[in-house]
């Protein structure tokens, strides 16, 4: 998993980002199904602006694309985390400034309603459809360059979900 570690020399390489990590009280996960690429669900992530602090951004992404920030703070990984995009996107993605993304990662427990989550309503929607998954079930709706990513930030965040109702 140390490839998976991103260090300061990265941040010319790598387009820093933050994700989140959403908890329902039953320790369910939220994910999104990509409405640019069906099939491809992910966690609430996105850019980092300039001048942005990490948590800033994760909190920022976190409404833009599902709408509501209705949440408390839990935990932050540890670490900064990094992926390679496949070669083919690498060209595209970007414009080609990028290889891939390094990640650092939030997590929040939900303390709304389902009904405060529109992904559809929001000024870009990202995601077609969205729903509850159990936190071992996230890697393998993942593509598959991000999956190492999503089974460390699962295993850093594990604890939080102990205890919680996971049928």
């Amino acid at each position: 998993m140390s490839d998976l570690f991103a260090g300061e020399g990265d941040s010319a390489r790598y387009r820093r980002c933050a994700g989140v990590y959403l908890l329902n009280p039953d320790g369910r996960v939220w994910v999104g199904e990509r409405n640019d690429a069906p099939g491809a669900w992910q966690m609430p992530q996105g850019g980092i602006d300039d001048g942005e602090a990490p948590q800033a951004a994760a909190l920022r992404e976190l409404e833009e694309e599902t709408g509501t920030a209705n949440v408390e703070f839990l935990a932050e990984a540890p670490h900064w985390l990094k992926y390679d995009l496949p070669a083919d996107l690498q060209r595209c993605a970007w414009k080609g400034r990028w290889n891939g993304q390094m990640q650092k990662w939030f997590a929040y427990r939900f303390d709304g309603s389902d009904l405060e989550i529109d992904v559809l309503g929001v000024a870009k929607p990202e995601f077609e459809r969205w729903k509850w998954v159990r936190p071992d079930q996230l890697p393998e709706l993942i593509v598959p360059f991000k999956r190492p990513i999503y089974e460390a930030v699962v295993e850093v965040f594990r604890p939080l979900g102990e205890g919680s109702a996971q049928p």
